[in-house]
């Protein structure tokens, strides 16, 4: 009575300490050899084994073994399904007793772990019935309470199944977010390829090459241009055609914060380190290491914080704010402004210093009125997206509504396009946008009231017998040629001035105020 009672102890020991080590931060081979060297020290479960199926296939690997002696295979140690005792365990399912181990026809002694007089307990490691994923096998010290002793391993075998299924829904969640990961990656590098710039002019030709060029480059970089132009567009181009289009890209718009926040934010914070600061956070530079950081309008930031910046763009480090340890990173700076450095630097709101450190590769992105010859493009491209972002809805624009796109100043660049193609799509009942559709967004107006003229140079000449333009396009060409007098537009199309003014009314245009 006395040895089942000391018997019973040892194993709730024992299953205590178990259950401790599985729910440890160890890795999984660790968790299964320190199980092992519990059941020997602890149980007197000698000679310990436990083998781990295989993903990829149906076999038994031996993942940990417990012995007096030190045990290395020079291979790893399968068995098949029904292969030995062990395969045996795996097929069945259920657990094998053996009273003497060298009476077990089916005994393989492949590991040399096992002394052969002595008795033998193999139980499956299932996560749930008929799920078997490994097998648990020892050696009692003696032939006493077997069956308590098959028991006992049955109920580390069930904490070892535990263990694994959590470690393995781990590892299957990390390799989801992995896959997802890599995924998200492909797509923004997808999204921002070079071909997705658009622009044809002479200008955006000139940044394109030096997009290309200073993307093989880890120099600094500074996008010059009005608000609008798509500085961050060019920012996402040359980090994610990089060498360090791995690491991370992160941006940040200066002129957003002021300077207390400003330096918590790119520099991080310690614990306590101001009211609020609850607890440590990084900065964006920390994160940002092995990647790329973006500070648009650069040109916001104070003097006195100017000089803080300098530091990090001269030595690659800084300090927490509230700390004493100084932090070193590798970031690549991409930084952005639409203001006059040169004029802000005479003076003096602007450090020198640090104007050159951001200055060095300079890359002035062209206003859209420089190069309306990009508008059909930027357009088709910018109706794309529109598309995409409302479900796949067909959106065409028609050479009546370029040619007013055309003759507007743009003052807010392609922001400012793309907003006014967006209403545009909105206010087109079919998706198809043309001149009426352009006039109900206001931008004709707009044109008349700054008294821009359509010029030679913007507006290609239009052949109201092009074939390949309908009726409705060709009488408003047409018009557009003839300052929309009626009998004018009548003698390039052939017409009378009642036949133009019997299409103007069937056609459905909208006359032109003069």
């Amino acid at each position: 009575m006395l040895e089942r009672t000391q018997l019973v102890e040892a194993e709730l020991d024992t299953l205590y300490l178990i259950s401790q080590v599985l729910n440890s931060t160890h890795d999984l081979h660790a968790k299964l050899q320190a199980v092992l060297e519990i059941l020997h020290k602890r149980s007197g479960m000698r000679s310990g084994m436990i083998t781990i199926k295989e993903i990829e296939s149906d076999s038994l690997v031996v993942s940990a073994v417990h012995a007096d002696a030190v045990v290395n295979f020079k291979q790893p140690v399968r068995y098949h399904p029904g292969e030995g005792v062990m395969g045996a365990v795996l097929d069945a399912g259920s657990t094998i007793v053996v009273e003497k181990i060298s009476e077990e026809p089916r005994f393989l002694g492949r590991t040399g772990l096992y002394e052969a007089e002595l008795p033998f307990i193999g139980s499956p490691i299932y996560i749930e019935a008929g799920d078997t994923i490994g097998v648990l096998a020892a050696q009692p010290v003696n032939s006493l309470f077997l069956g308590e002793r098959a028991r006992f391993m049955e109920m580390i075998a069930n904490l070892i199944a535990q263990s694994v299924k959590v470690i393995r829904l781990t590892e299957r969640k990390q390799r989801d977010l992995q896959s997802e990961r890599d995924q998200l990656k492909h797509a923004l590098i997808k999204n921002y390829r070079f071909e997705n710039i658009i622009g044809h002019s002479p200008s955006m030709l000139k940044v394109f090459d030096l997009i290309k060029q200073v993307a093989k480059w880890n120099t600094t970089v500074l996008i010059r241009g009005e608000s609008g132009t798509g500085k961050e567009v060019v920012a996402n181009a040359i980090h994610f055609n990089s060498g360090c289009a791995s690491g991370p890209f992160l941006k940040l718009n200066c002129a957003a914060l002021p300077d207390t926040l400003l330096e918590s934010e790119l520099f991080g914070h310690e614990k306590g380190a101001f009211s609020g600061a609850i607890s440590q956070r990084k900065g964006r530079f920390e994160l940002a290491n092995n990647g790329t950081l973006f500070l648009d309008e650069i040109g916001e930031i104070s003097a006195s914080f100017q000089a803080k910046l300098l530091r990090v763009l001269q030595e690659g480090e800084f300090e927490r704010v509230g700390g004493t340890h100084t932090i070193k990173v590798n970031v690549r700076i991409i930084a952005a402004t639409n203001r006059n450095l040169e004029e802000e630097v005479t003076q003096g709101k602007f450090r020198e210093d640090l104007y050159y450190r951001l200055n060095v590769m300079p890359i002035n992105l062209p206003p859209l009125r420089e190069r309306t010859e990009d508008i059909p493009d930027l357009s088709d491209f910018l109706l794309k997206r529109i598309s995409d972002q409302q479900g796949g809805r067909l959106l065409e624009i028609k050479d009546s509504a370029l040619r007013i796109l055309m003759a507007h100043d743009w003052p807010g660049n392609v922001r400012e396009l793309a907003n006014c193609l967006e209403r545009a799509a909105i206010m087109s009942p079919n998706g198809s946008i043309d001149r009426d559709v352009m006039v109900n967004t206001g931008l004709e107006r707009l044109v008349s009231q700054a008294g821009i003229q359509p010029k030679a140079k913007k507006l290609p000449a239009v052949d109201v017998n092009d074939d390949n333009l309908d009726d409705r396009e060709r009488v408003i060409a047409a018009l557009e040629q003839s300052g929309w007098v009626q009998a004018k537009a009548a003698r390039l199309l052939n017409m009378t001035p009642r036949q133009i003014a019997y299409r103007i009314s069937t056609l459905d245009i909208t006359m032109k105020q003069l």
